[in-house]
């Protein structure tokens, strides 16, 4: 598996796929191709149904200025549904070409190469092979992390939270109408702000977390910085719960950070063994793997054994099998930012089930992510990120 840094990348929303992907995917091509006269960029799949929407042109055009951008959205039978064929031109002629694929979670595959900027570093597969490693040696999953990684890892996960808390405070500061015109108002700041009448601790509980979700999402839908967790679109469900701990409960960062790690190294198994891109396998990649990510990381945070982590993994991941991808009008707005608050609900609800019951499980965490993949990979197109299908065509019949 890569190196967890992967997992988290820092950069603008509103999609990692469609925004993070194509804006690195663009640098890449125009460092190896420098010096043509003209670039063009043509958008298959899904990054040409909802691009438009995504900001996806202009993710590109920031990352290789000038370039011609055309969207094909009649090709079929694409290698990847968020697939990019990049071409160099000189004197009048093809001079260079790289098909690309945004892979999810910003990361870039180019076709028939291994990933230059992703290292190798965990012979291990999946949580099985990683369990088995962590008895073998008496390691909970942080030092198991720290033992693989290089030393560099504690500083870019600093680095990291950082971000995450930043976009968490500047989203509840923000009001206003997010872009796009689909009128979505921002709303972590009233969540935030407003308390009901003889509201109880557990109300009070959610209400934040809800906003700071809200927040981080409402950040990422008008395209400000962001970290990917996995995904943007998914962003606000770890640093809602995370803030939350450390703000309210007193967790201190250091510990915070360790939970970081030990999210991330979910989010590393589900992306090698399955997919956390919603074009490919539905919002059961993203807000499923977010969603599974959080519970490891609160379980972590609560100092639960691997058992009990893996348990919270599981159940997080397994009630959100199914989970369509169906933005409104191609945003990720509707019904993306209240999922993203929903989702850190249920990873604490996934934990607390977790504490009592992890001796009775049937399900393994690596049984219920490659069933998270077949299930993306049975679903109907129109319901992985085109906005073809569900709440999208709904919202336009209405």
């Amino acid at each position: 598996m890569k190196t967890i840094k992967s997992v988290y990348k820092i950069g603008h929303g509103p999609s990692s796929s469609h925004t993070v992907g194509p804006f690195r995917a663009a640098q890449i091509f125009g460092e190896r191709w420098p010096g043509a006269d003209e670039y063009r960029v043509t958008l298959y799949g899904s990054l040409a149904f909802t691009g438009e929407g995504h900001g996806t042109e202009k993710a590109v055009r920031s990352g290789l200025p000038g370039i011609k951008v055309v969207f094909d959205r009649e090709a079929k039978d694409l290698p990847h549904p968020n697939t990019m064929l990049f071409e160099a031109f000189k004197n009048g002629e093809l001079w260079g070409r790289d098909r690309m694929f945004s892979v999810g979670g910003g990361s870039v595959r180019i076709e028939n190469e291994e990933s230059d900027d992703e290292a190798e570093v965990y012979p291990q597969k999946n949580f099985s092979d990683i369990l088995k490693i962590c008895r073998d040696r008496s390691l909970n999953l942080a030092q198991f992390i720290y033992r693989l990684e290089d030393p560099s890892l504690r500083d870019y996960l600093k680095t990291v939270w950082e971000a995450m808390k930043a976009s968490i405070k500047r989203g509840l500061a923000a009001e206003g109408i997010l872009p796009g015109g689909l009128g979505v108002a921002r709303k972590a700041k009233t969540l935030y702000e407003t308390r009901c009448y003889n509201e109880s601790a557990d109300v009070t509980m959610n209400r934040i977390i809800a906003a700071y979700a809200y927040a981080v999402s409402e950040e990422n839908a008008d395209e400000n910085i962001v970290v990917t967790a996995p995904t943007c679109g998914s962003c606000g469900v770890l640093p809602a719960v995370m803030y939350y701990m450390h703000s309210e409960r007193g967790f201190p960062e250091e510990e915070i950070l360790d939970a970081l790690a030990v999210a991330a190294l979910i989010g590393n198994v589900i992306r090698t063994n399955a997919s956390i891109s919603g074009a490919e396998c539905g919002c059961q990649a993203e807000i499923g793997s977010a969603c599974s990510m959080t519970a490891a990381a609160l379980a972590s945070l609560y100092g639960l054994n691997i058992d009990q982590i893996e348990y919270a993994a599981e159940i997080a991941m397994e009630h959100n099998l199914g989970l369509t991808c169906d933005p409104v009008k191609g945003l990720v707005q509707i019904p993306c930012i209240e999922r993203n608050a929903v989702a850190a609900m249920r990873a604490i609800s996934s934990v607390n089930l977790s504490r009592f019951l992890f001796s009775t499980r049937k399900i393994s965490f690596d049984e219920v992510v490659a069933t998270m993949y077949r299930t993306g990979k049975d679903m109907d197109e129109k319901y992985r990120e085109t906005s073809h299908g569900g709440l999208a065509q709904i919202y336009y019949a209405n």
